[in-house]
């Protein structure tokens, strides 16, 4: 089955199952579809026509009730409703006064011998606005092609009238953030007191980043010094990170370093670790930066933003 969408579909309104309707069923009225036979066939249908567009609109209340969310309401109007005719402010009045929040309503037009045409309606009787409109073409005029057109019908009304359903919020991922350590390829080759506090603050810099991101729940790993891990050795321990982060329950690991090349040139690295498989899942390279030492936590957090956190991300936890 094809659908067209006509000019006016979803008008700009919003679901009707939202706001006050939300907590109870929202009162539904389908009003009987015409019918319109165009396709010049010499033989006269007519009855059958009838019998089986009764027995659509019968599945297709059915259909649009089950479940929790709609009930069906039927109200009384006279020949001014009929389903031919345009709609009428008689016939959104009725519906309103039975109980109904949607009113349905269709028409149903036979263009040959195996192609029709469903045109349907339904509008918002708490605001008076078109919710969906649209054209439905099917193929076939027999039981089986009806009922296959009023199953999709009723599939698409109940989808048009449901409220959207909220994103459910990821989990943040558990990460073990390491100490940023220095790699001294400088003339000097000595950590002072200075670089321990900047490396501090880098640290810092980029656990609170990482935190406001919303996308990760910091893991402590003080105090995990091995042998394996030296002070400052974390990067060269043959990925002991990411058996410490697991014993921590992190699902993530992350490390950085500073390597300095001169007392005003730098380069920042990363790598981000799965603790599940070990295997490097992000990673990222400063390139050559200028400034002493105090200008660490600035590239640190700038390779860590770009290359981490604005990226579209691909960093869930891994299946375990």
């Amino acid at each position: 089955m094809q659908t067209s969408v006509l000019a006016g579909f979803l008008l700009g309104v919003g679901h009707v199952c939202s706001g006050a309707h939300a907590a109870q069923p929202v009162g539904v009225e389908i009003r009987d579809f015409g019918y319109l036979d165009t396709s010049g066939e010499p033989t006269d249908q007519s009855v059958s026509h009838q019998q089986r567009l009764q027995a659509f609109m019968a599945a297709l209340r059915r259909d649009v009730a089950a479940g929790a969310l709609y009930r069906v309401v039927l109200s009384s109007c006279d020949s001014s409703c009929d389903a031919n005719t345009p709609l009428m402010e008689e016939r959104l009045r009725a519906a309103a006064q039975a109980g109904a929040n949607v009113l349905i309503v269709g028409l149903v037009q036979k263009m040959s011998t195996l192609v029709q045409w469903a045109r349907v309606r339904a509008v918002d009787l708490d605001r008076n606005q078109v919710l969906f409109e649209k054209l439905y073409t099917f193929r076939g005029d027999n039981d089986e092609a009806w009922q296959r057109a009023e199953t999709f019908v009723a599939r698409e009304i109940r989808e048009a009238l449901a409220p959207p359903q909220p994103v459910a919020a990821s989990a943040p991922i558990k990460l073990a953030l390491f100490n940023f350590e220095l790699e001294d390829a400088s003339a000097a080759g000595s950590e002072t007191a200075s670089d321990g506090a900047e490396l501090a603050n880098t640290t810092d810099a980029v656990r609170h980043m990482l935190e406001q991101s919303g996308r990760y729940a910091l893991v402590s790993v003080s105090g995990t010094e091995t042998d394996a891990a030296k002070p400052r050795a974390v990067h060269d321990c043959g990925g002991c990170d990411v058996e410490i982060a697991r014993n921590f329950g992190a699902d993530q690991s992350l490390i950085g370093v500073i390597r300095r090349i001169s007392r005003t040139e730098y380069l920042v690295r990363f790598q981000l670790h799965d603790t599940g498989t070990g295997n490097v899942i992000a990673a990222g390279d400063s390139g050559l930066r200028m400034g002493a030492n105090y200008s660490w936590s600035r590239g640190a957090t700038r390779l860590i933003r770009d290359k981490l956190l604005e990226p579209a991300p691909q960093l869930t936890p891994a299946s375990r």
